[in-house]
């Protein structure tokens, strides 16, 4: 196999935007308490697991599985309380759902618009499609909203798609209700209500999704504690749903996440309960850190915590955690505004003890 001559075929193919980019990582946590990734700790009980197993038994895999995912969408009709008038469209994790998205409402020289420090798929989807992405800075005191900066930046970039996570990731911070309406109703193009983290806050507008024209609520069931199903949901007007239908690939929730997803939201309560711990246990950890001196946590509504570490060591802090067993993430580098950041998932309270002892240890 000729090296060279492969490099040059990547050279001239590839898109020069694609060969800039970096490939997602996602860092091996083997033996390590999993604080980097915002995922529920708790695994299911185990009677719920042997009922889920015994239904488990009766799929059939050699047969495609529902292309419309009738069975579960219903149930997270219901289950999420989206208005009857809305429609839902299904995707594999809301990665896929922004892809759909871009797909249908990008073209040359659209361009999607968000803030950050944001969700970093808004961006790289845009690249990926061809789309131009315009990133609003966050205030740097507290990563609220420059409303001025980007009210400008929505006048003049007249985006197709501008998309606000609520809470924000990686900050945790919720935006004020009335500057998202402001939002809504400054923009031309859609407006993507990201409510990933919707199981740890009470705020949410999927009530609001029938009352504006270019309004879509987007969720997922990953933070609720089926992150290993993949599946995101995206609610609308059935005239938008049906226009971003057009770019789903056929058959993309698989018969085992369909009929696991169903199955889990017919016992919602546990979710719940589980939700809901993690809530308790979000405020007992950041007490407990703003009792550190040298750290800074901000507030969260979301199942994680920002946390600034002393000015320089935020990468040391990292690998010292690790090397003691405990894997965060190092948001250091990645944004200017997330200068000595390290982003904590809320964990079981054995395993935010595990982290406060270690972090006690490097500090």
């Amino acid at each position: 196999m000729d090296k060279q001559q492969i490099d040059t075929l990547v050279e001239r193919w590839v898109r020069p935007e694609i060969q800039e980019l970096s490939a997602y990582h996602v860092p091996d946590a083997s033996g390590l308490i999993k604080l980097d990734a915002m995922e529920n700790p708790y695994t299911w009980p185990e009677d719920l697991r042997r009922e889920w197993l015994d239904l488990l038994q009766t799929v059939d895999v050699n047969r495609y599985p529902d292309p419309q995912a009738a069975a579960v969408t219903a149930r997270l009709h219901q289950a999420m309380g989206v208005p009857a008038e809305s429609r839902l469209l299904l995707g594999n994790g809301s990665d896929e759902l922004i892809q759909m998205l871009a797909m249908t409402l990008g073209g040359p020289g659209r361009t999607i618009l968000s803030v950050e420090p944001g969700f970093v798929m808004y961006s790289m989807i845009a690249r990926f499609v061809g789309m131009e992405y315009v990133g609003v800075p966050l205030r740097p005191d507290d990563f609220s909203l420059d409303m001025p900066a980007l009210l400008q930046a929505i006048d003049q970039h007249q985006p197709a798609l501008l998309f606000l996570a609520y809470p924000n990731n990686p900050s945790g911070n919720l935006f004020p209700e009335q500057e998202l309406l402001q939002i809504i109703e400054a923009a031309p193009g859609v407006v993507v209500i990201d409510e990933a983290y919707a199981p740890f806050t009470d705020a949410s507008f999927m009530s609001r999704v029938d009352g504006f024209p270019n309004l879509l609520v987007m969720r997922t069931v990953s933070k609720m504690g089926l992150a290993g199903l993949r599946l995101g949901l995206l609610a609308g007007a059935p005239e938008w749903i049906g226009q971003i239908d057009k770019t789903r690939l056929p058959y993309n929730i698989n018969v085992l996440t369909q009929v696991s997803a169903e199955f889990a939201l017919r016992h919602q309560g546990v979710f719940d309960a589980q939700t809901g711990d993690i809530r308790r246990q979000r405020s007992v950890l950041f007490d407990a850190l703003q009792a550190v001196d040298g750290v800074t946590p901000f507030p969260s509504d979301a199942n994680f915590i920002l946390v600034r570490m002393p000015q320089g060591r935020a990468q040391e802090i990292h690998a010292a955690l690790r090397e003691r067993g405990v894997l965060v993430k190092c948001l250091h580098g990645a944004h200017p505004l997330l200068r000595d950041c390290l982003r904590i998932t809320v964990g079981t309270p054995e395993e935010n003890g595990s982290f406060m002892e270690a972090l006690a240890e490097v500090l």
